[in-house]
């Protein structure tokens, strides 16, 4: 997680919506299975997924989602609509409701897929986007939808690349296909490796090493590895009126402004074990039944305190939230007088996940610098194989596997 170099993705031709900016009016996006502790984007066909989102301006506008199909590198599919959907490819969403109770006005909008209007009939990958009266793009998220007919046996392990022991892990992983001919695997077969299903730090484009009757072996040593990172910070505000876990201060304005504790970037980077759910977030309050309706807005304040300011590098607050995606609202300033740099963000009550990283000029995405790289750091990983027979129109995806790395405490 210590490099994501965000170009190499367009290079390779992989759907650029990395760098979206959502309106500033949309917040709280989340798009994951009915489960709720569940953030699965990679989920087996037929999988209820539900899309929410809240809109500031509080008008009740016409939303409008559609849904494309697209390869394994995330660029658009051979079929037409009507062949990977039964129903309509795009629909307005009519589960609109507004804020009760809240000093945030609000509009909450949810659709779930498949619904009576739209079911996605094969496996691949896909982006939804939301679109507006006008036919314009307010944001996309992407899914994979998978079928069963592979197995996929995944293990994931401290780096066996001797210059990286303490920083990195890798994933091996073999392929079982039984009851798939494949003529020419190196062209037949694409994987991609998530960690923490965030396709930012995918690793894609490998072969498989060995071939077996019915069985791809994937045993990198160096090609597989991912950098650990660190256990992602949290902080827990269902109450937003006074302070709670991780929160130092509340103050009322025209909405209550919540302080979290400053973050210390020290020389040494230590790892932190805090049990979190791998940057993600949960909208809750105690302070009313539904919350999605009922959970109101706070000013977050983030805090990084530093010895000295970072040279040609922007400092971010990264996390789920915003689906990790580095724009200027949750770019941190420098304050020389403080040496410390700042963010504040408008976000819904709840239990978030987040962290701090920096970016380079050319690009560079790196958590090394603030929270550093650990082997020990638990991660989840998911293995996606597609297959296009020689011919084919579009990237089956025919299994899936997943381990999670729990190292040493």
């Amino acid at each position: 997680m210590k490099r994501i170099l965000l170009f190499l993705f367009c290079t390779f031709g992989i759907y650029c919506a990395f760098s979206q900016q959502v309106p500033d009016y949309i917040k709280s996006i989340q798009l994951k299975p009915l489960q709720k502790t569940n953030f699965a984007i990679v989920v087996p066909v037929g999988t209820t997924l539900e899309l929410n989102f809240d809109d500031l301006e509080g008008d009740q506008k016409d939303y409008y989602y559609k849904i494309e199909q697209m390869n394994h590198d995330w660029t658009p599919s051979r079929l037409l609509p009507s062949q990977y959907i039964n129903g309509f490819q795009s629909r307005m969403i009519f589960d609109v409701t507004n804020s009760f109770n809240t000093f945030q006005n609000y509009t909450h909008y949810t659709v779930q897929f498949p619904n009576q209007n739209t079911r996605i009939t094969k496996s691949g990958n896909y982006v939804v986007s939301i679109l507006d009266a006008y036919d314009n793009v307010v944001f996309t998220r992407r899914f994979t939808l998978y079928e069963s007919v592979a197995t996929v046996g995944v293990q994931a392990t401290r780096s066996r690349n001797t210059s990286f022991l303490n920083q990195k892990q890798t994933v091996n992983f073999t392929v079982n296909h039984p009851t798939i001919r494949l003529n020419m695997p190196n062209q037949e077969i694409h994987v991609a490796i998530l960690q923490n299903q965030n396709w930012k730090t995918a690793i894609t484009h490998i072969q498989p090493q060995f071939f077996k009757p019915s069985q791809l072996i994937y045993r990198y040593i160096r090609k597989t590895n991912f950098w650990g990172g660190n256990e992602y910070l949290f902080y827990d505000n269902k109450t937003i009126r006074n302070a709670s876990v991780n929160v130092a201060k509340v103050e009322r304005n025209e909405l209550f402004y919540n302080y979290l504790y400053p973050y210390t970037n020290k020389l040494v980077k230590n790892y932190t074990y805090n049990p979190d759910i791998n940057g993600q977030f949960l909208i809750q309050t105690i302070e009313g039944s539904d919350p999605n309706t009922e959970a109101d807005y706070a000013m977050m304040f983030f805090t990084l305190k530093v010895e000295q300011a970072f040279e040609n590098k922007n400092v971010y607050v990264y996390g789920g939230f915003n689906n990790f995606h580095l724009l200027e609202e949750n770019l941190m300033t420098f304050d020389a007088t403080t040496m410390t740099y700042n963010a504040r963000m408008l976000l819904k009550q709840g239990f978030y996940n987040y962290t701090f990283v920096t970016e380079d000029t050319d690009g560079t995405i790196s958590q090394s610098d603030i929270r550093g790289d650990f082997s020990k750091t638990e991660n989840e990983y998911t293995v996606i194989v597609y297959y296009k027979p020689l011919g084919g129109l579009y990237d089956r995806v025919i299994g899936v596997g997943t381990a999670t790395f729990v190292g040493e405490r």
